[in-house]
């Protein structure tokens, strides 16, 4: 049985000082000056565009930047807004890259992490494994609550905690025109309960004993002994369907289930709960070779509709199936990831037995009226869904030849290295550079949320073509200035919104060409470091695109690489194919065999 209810054991190699949590601890982010921006923009285009389309777009951005112009004006607002606000671009970069969103969650937006292989003997190991899972996760919640959670520190600088508070009793509510966001642990009664998904079917469990205490492990195993014994069959319509839809069409159907009196009060519950957990049916074996990739692909959106997608609530901010989802609240990658590691550590640990506790009310099972419209919706749902998996190319594999430690030991940067060989891997398969992003945390700035690197640059084609080694400190250079603030995608995006909420045309270089291809991320990677052999799982943000996403280890590096089915020049496996030689021959390079 592959399993069904953990989350992933992952840190981000930042330093951990035993403070409390000062969540304002962390300086503004600031507004890039305008003019490096613009140089930046103009030298990641260069690899990308013929010299005589370059020239065009220098001229749009030296009218665009020339002092009193349309560009100088908007940076005097920037900087004004970043005056009275806690995150000058935060808010907005939420609402434009998520909330706005109409694609579905699942493969579109919500990511995943998988777990090293776990296999539980069987359905009672997997209780016993839940029973553990919700204890961590809510002596986790106590210490944020408690302000026990140890401020983060990365280069001796505090990172941002406020994210950390909103992982709980959150959930991201469909609208006609964008979502919004639904907190509902700060409220007067803060919610006591979490929700428990089996067989399509949907539980409210309370998880705290009437004088305020956690439940124990004992008491949380019963618990879930009794919903095992009320969700024997699974139900005949999976509504957690319906979360995978079109945000639109979700939307729609979302109004149509609160006209019922039962189904308003049963969805509230799923949306006010702390978390959920999906305790899983088991999938069919498969080979060794396949496994990884198959078990990535379940842990991302539930495997179908003849799998566990009906086991989901894609909504919900913190969802347990093996994985950690969603990024409208928090950045997965960068905040989950530590959360998830001090969780499964106490999962792992051997503690004291605790105190038996008194008796505990029944499970509630959530009921849903479903007339014939919510029918035909949860029927769209399913079609739709099986239609966006079998769309999905997922490619997970372990590469052994080297880790980390070979670039370390040649004075470079993992992470530069890594994406230098994408970059060769991709050019060799499609003959071409392509506009790369790699995600930087902005938390060491107050409400900070992320920045993208930009991987392609004049080095990079050198090296590409010439096969030497000089970009990857160049790289490493734009790195630095995504982690100083000083990126340029999230002020480029800014400066076009505060065109937009001024009531002005949105200038002309953002709708010239060059902007559409540089903003065409056809790579869309993220290095997710961890002390485990678990990887990150994500969907390509662009059809014909990829997704790459790895975990650099000592000895060995774990990639999962995803694409679109429907696009004839994009495969997962050949790209895959020739990451592996790449890597081999960047080794070769580096330390010649005789």
């Amino acid at each position: 049985m592959v399993e069904v209810c953990s989350f992933s054991l992952v840190s981000l190699q930042v330093s951990m000082r035993q403070e409390l949590c000062f969540f304002s601890s962390a300086p503004p982010q600031p507004v890039p000056p305008l003019a490096q921006t613009l140089q930046g923009y103009l030298r990641a285009l260069e690899p990308l565009l013929p010299p005589e389309e370059i020239n065009h777009t220098r001229r749009m951005v030296q009218e665009f930047g020339r002092p009193g112009g349309l560009g100088s004006q908007l940076q005097e607002e920037l900087v004004k807004r970043a005056g009275h606000t806690r995150n000058w671009i935060s808010d907005w970069w939420v609402q434009w890259a998520y909330l706005e969103s109409r694609q579905p969650l699942p493969v579109h937006s919500n990511p995943a992490i998988s777990l090293p292989r776990r296999d539980f003997n069987d359905w009672r190991g997997q209780l016993m494994f839940a029973s553990k899972l919700i204890a961590a996760v809510l002596d986790f919640k106590a210490k944020i609550n408690t302000g026990q959670l140890p401020v983060e520190f990365m280069r001796g600088k505090p990172l941002c905690m406020d994210l950390y508070p909103l992982l709980f009793s959150s959930c991201r509510i469909p609208g006609p025109k964008h979502d919004y966001i639904a907190n509902h642990g700060r409220t007067r009664r803060s919610p006591t309960h979490i929700t428990v998904v089996r067989n399509y079917q949907f539980f409210q469990l309370e998880v705290y004993n009437s004088d305020g205490s956690r439940m124990t492990e004992s008491q949380i195993h019963g618990q879930l002994l009794r919903i095992r014994s009320q969700s024997w069959k699974t139900d005949k319509e999976p509504m957690g369907i319906l979360t995978s839809e079109h945000r639109h069409t979700w939307g729609e159907a979302y109004n149509r289930l609160l006209r019922d009196k039962i189904n308003k009060e049963s969805v509230r519950a799923i949306e006010t709960g702390l978390f959920s957990l999906c305790l899983d049916s088991p999938v069919m074996r498969i080979s060794d070779e396949k496994y990884a990739s198959r078990k990535a692909a379940q842990v991302l959106h539930g495997g179908g509709t003849f799998s566990n997608s009906g086991n989901r609530w894609f909504d919900k901010t913190l969802q347990a199936c093996s994985s950690l989802y969603r990024t409208a609240v928090v950045e997965s990658n960068l905040i989950c990831c530590i959360f998830s590691s001090q969780v499964l550590y106490f999962c792992y640990e051997t503690r004291s037995k605790e105190s038996p506790s008194g008796p505990t009310a029944m499970p509630k099972k959530l009921y849903f009226y479903i007339d014939k419209e919510i029918k035909r919706d949860i029927e769209l749902a399913k079609q739709n869904l099986d239609i966006l998996i079998n769309d999905l190319d997922v490619n997970v594999f372990n590469f052994k030849k080297f880790g980390k430690e070979l670039p370390k030991k040649h004075k470079m940067s993992p992470n530069s290295f890594i994406q230098v060989a994408l970059q060769l891997a991709y050019y060799r398969v499609h003959n071409e550079l392509c506009a790369a992003c790699d995600i930087a945390s902005q938390r060491m700035f107050r409400g900070g949320r992320t920045e993208y690197i930009r991987s392609p640059t004049n080095q990079t084609l050198k090296f590409v073509m010439a096969i030497s080694n000089p970009s990857v400190s160049v790289r490493r250079n734009s790195a630095f200035q995504a982690l100083k603030g000083h990126g340029i995608d999230r002020h480029l995006l800014g400066l076009k919104l505060q065109a937009i909420e001024q009531g002005l045309s949105i200038p002309k270089v953002f709708m010239d060409t060059a902007y559409g291809v540089a903003t065409h991320w056809k790579l869309r990677t993220g290095q997710v470091p961890a002390n485990t052999d678990s990887v990150m799982c994500f969907g390509p943000l662009v059809p014909d695109g990829y997704a790459i996403c790895y975990n650099p280890q000592a000895d060995h590096v774990h990639f999962s690489i995803t694409a679109f089915n429907c696009c004839e020049e994009t495969h997962a496996e050949t790209l895959a194919l020739t990451l592996k030689e790449t890597l081999c021959e960047l080794q070769e390079l580096l330390e010649p065999t005789v």
